[in-house]
């Protein structure tokens, strides 16, 4: 069985002294009857996957609803125009992340961290710093296991689908993974690694899923900003030794109960939220009559 938590993750790190990459990669080779070097092989092609998904971006390419495409391209002009209020490294990770959500809206291949809507923030948070920093790749692969062992543990205790639990199971969860992910490559260990992944999902704890015209566009491509931005907020907060005072784990299980209780119409059904606007249902109205 995955691991049903991140206190079980921890406690195996611990035992046998192994970093929380390893432990999940452990877990995957024994849970799906492979060798260590299997399951490396699958996670290296997941990893090059994600870069060539990155690269295959076409800033002219519009989406079917023909509501988002040019949103990467217009941050890559605005980035490099060296004006930006966050900074250079943060554009590029607002660039990227854009660019994988209007990948998936235009339906290019993307890589689903952990879902199609939600599938910019790991590239942006990763792929940039790895291209921005040289980072070795067998850290980034490793760095992908950490974001894969995060996103099991919250499959396991909530969702990763929006119309499960809202966005916060989407962009939520990618955040998360992706505020882990990034602590492992400067170094944290798995303490600090739950400490990231627990302030990324309750900064975005509660967030609907509301797609305008239930298409995969609008919000959603520029939450995958969103998702990124906290993603790397939390773990810089986390790297700097602030704590969350709930467990990562109890976070998880209060995002399920959110989840639960968010009404139907905020859960990936283009009735409420922003799909509920007069400009959604207009939106709406033009893509469907």
């Amino acid at each position: 069985m995955s691991y049903q938590s991140m206190e079980e993750a921890r406690t195996r790190c611990e035992k046998e002294g192994i970093p929380f990459w390893k432990a999940v990669q452990l877990e995957d080779a024994q849970e799906r009857g492979v060798s260590e070097e299997s399951s490396w092989k699958q996670m290296e092609g997941m990893w090059k996957s994600m870069l060539e998904n990155l690269d295959a971006y076409e800033a002219d390419r519009i989406s079917t609803g023909g509501l988002v495409g040019k949103e990467g391209g217009l941050m890559d002009t605005y980035q490099q125009e060296g004006n930006t209020l966050c900074g250079d490294f943060m554009a590029k990770v607002m660039s990227n992340a854009l660019k994988m959500g209007c990948n998936n809206a235009c339906m290019k291949r993307i890589v689903a961290a952990p879902t199609a809507g939600a599938c910019g923030v790991l590239p942006a948070v990763l792929v940039t710093y790895y291209r921005e920093y040289n980072v070795p790749e067998e850290t980034m692969i490793e760095a992908m296991y950490v974001a894969a062992g995060l996103g099991q543990i919250i499959a396991n205790r909530a969702y990763l689908a929006g119309a499960s639990g809202g966005c916060q199971a989407e962009i939520g969860s990618g955040s998360g993974m992706a505020a882990g992910a990034i602590c492992h490559i400067k170094g944290a260990d798995v303490e600090v690694i739950g400490h990231a992944c627990a302030m990324a999902l309750k900064n975005l704890m509660g967030l609907v899923c509301d797609p305008v015209a239930g298409l995969v566009e609008v919000p959603c491509v520029k939450r995958n900003v969103g998702g990124a931005v906290n993603a790397l907020a939390a773990a810089d907060m986390a790297l700097a030794g602030i704590t969350s005072k709930i467990p990562v784990d109890q976070v998880i299980d209060a995002m399920k109960e959110v989840g639960d209780k968010m009404d139907v119409s905020l859960r990936e059904t283009g009735i409420g939220g922003v799909a509920g606007t007069p400009a959604g249902q207009e939106v709406t109205e033009r893509l469907f009559s």
